[in-house]
């Protein structure tokens, strides 16, 4: 290709940008004054604990702290008005035209953004009501460790295994990437490794450390998970992170990929060990079923579940349930959870093997006071069992969390 030529395919794109900035953001686009980085900067000034920022029209600029919203007053701007976001949105998304595609075809749209030396963040732009708001999520400047995220230290073991799949799930904003960015950062400075990540978008940046690292993002460097993953398989690497498992194609090539000699790092939006076989399982069709239990139960390692608790003093208390692969857990994926025969009982007497449950955890946090009993319940995942385990606890009856009895 030409000098004249690739200067012409960059006027063509460069005029094709601008032609979608005026239809998804009219006058909007048109501002020469950046308004997004000192609200942004303004924002995250506003104490620490910080997990997203949120734009929405009517609203004031708000953060989420500790699993609370919010407001955050900006000078001149008491509530934000629709031009107000369109043009913050405008200006983050900066000229990306794959965002501004999806954002114009499908009303939402993706992708990373940061302030030099202060600040990354996974963003979300979507219409609503005819109008845009915008999800910041904030990314830690500095990867942190297992230590780092209180996690329980039979983790470090996922850094000596060689093959097989780990996946860390739990609902959106539950710290999984930030628990598998630890092991990434373990892996890598422990192994002397190949390591192919494939994000939607790049959170954590890892450096060269001992592994060999490389990053390609979704949308940049790879049109889907899949795709990615499958040319993995001819890139030499020893350990691949896969950001989601989306589809039943991207399940079945890292399988595929676990069976020939890889470590297979990934997440699923479920809520605990059971429920991420069956979200696994029944992406397959009925036929199918019996084979991919099969062979889950062959190669998964680990399924790691989270949530995000408020503890009474403060804060989130991260708590785990960890599921491992040893001789009896991978029986009753192949052949399913019958009476007495399930992952939670396997789980509950997995002590010895650095199993953990939910309600185990939670029981724990109760009686050691970091957590109340209503805060409990709520996050329990049978809260009838844990009341019985609680009971002699003795505080159903009294006020929780700023109750007031009549």
């Amino acid at each position: 290709m030409t000098p004249s030529t690739l200067a012409a395919t960059a006027t063509d794109s460069t005029s094709v940008v601008r032609e979608l900035e005026r239809v998804l953001f009219g006058a909007a686009a048109e501002g020469t004054s950046k308004l997004a980085p000192a609200m942004i900067l303004a924002m995250l000034d506003a104490g620490d604990g910080i997990s997203d920022l949120i734009f929405s029209p009517g609203r004031p600029s708000q953060i989420e702290r500790h699993g609370d919203l919010i407001g955050v007053q900006m000078p001149g701007i008491a509530v934000l008005h629709p031009e107000h976001t369109a043009r913050v949105a405008c200006e983050l998304i900066s000229g990306n035209e794959q965002a501004l595609r999806a954002l114009k075809d499908q009303g939402a749209c993706d992708f990373s953004y940061g302030i030099p030396n202060c600040a990354r963040f996974r963003v979300n732009v979507f219409r609503q009501r005819g109008t845009y708001a915008i999800v910041m999520r904030v990314i830690a400047t500095k990867i942190p460790t297992i230590a780092d995220l209180n996690l329980p230290p039979l983790l470090a073991e996922i850094a000596d295994i060689k093959n097989g799949v780990v996946l860390v799930t739990g609902p959106t904003g539950s710290g999984k990437s930030s628990t598998l960015a630890a092991m990434i950062n373990l892996i890598n400075e422990t192994r002397a490794d190949h390591i192919i990540t494939i994000e939607d978008p790049i959170e954590f940046l890892h450096l060269h450390k001992r592994g060999t690292i490389h990053q390609r993002e979704l949308h940049t460097d790879t049109p889907t998970f899949s795709l990615a993953l499958r040319a993995a398989l001819r890139q030499a690497p020893k350990v691949i992170l896969v950001g989601e498992m989306r589809d039943k194609e991207t399940i079945e090539i890292a399988l595929t990929a676990a069976e020939t000699g890889h470590l297979v790092l990934s997440t699923l939006h479920t809520i605990d060990a059971s429920k991420t076989v069956e979200r696994i399982v029944g992406t397959f069709d009925s036929k199918e079923q019996a084979a991919i239990r099969s062979r889950l139960a062959a190669s998964f390692r680990f399924f790691i579940s989270q949530r995000l608790i408020p503890k009474q003093a403060g804060g989130r208390q991260a708590v785990l349930e960890i599921l491992k692969s040893t001789m009896r857990t991978r029986e009753y994926i192949e052949k399913g959870d019958s009476e007495g025969r399930s992952l939670l009982d396997a789980m509950r007497d997995g002590t010895l093997d650095g199993m953990q449950h939910f309600d185990g955890e939670i029981e724990k946090l109760v009686r050691a006071g970091t957590i109340t009993v209503k805060t409990g319940m709520l996050y329990a995942t049978n809260p009838d069992n844990l009341r019985l385990q609680l009971s002699d606890v003795g505080q159903f009856d009294a006020p929780q969390d700023g109750e007031i009895t009549p």
